[in-house]
């Protein structure tokens, strides 16, 4: 993962589990932009076994990848191919 001088987050590798953050588990052998942070300003960025976060500048928690065992803090293990705000 990595984050771009403007918030942008690009995300490349093995996406399984969605831990990419594109909505599929698809390999991208080059960096591609996660389009689920459009119009929004990541400040912070960190990838797990299968599972990656972000905090936007508003304080706002996302996660996506593999849910097992509630890693990604949305109160089940549910996988998420997408990244998705924690409530």
């Amino acid at each position: 993962l990595a984050i771009t001088a403007d918030g942008a987050v690009w995300s490349w590798g093995d996406g399984a589990a969605g831990m990419l953050g594109h909505g599929d588990e698809q390999i991208q052998l080059l960096p591609k932009k996660v389009e689920a942070f459009a119009g929004r300003c990541v400040v912070a960025v960190s990838a797990g076994l299968l599972h990656s976060h972000a905090i936007t500048a508003d304080g706002s928690a996302w996660s996506w990848g593999d849910g097992y065992p509630g890693k990604l803090g949305h109160g089940d293990e549910q996988t998420q191919l997408l990244p998705k705000k924690i409530e």
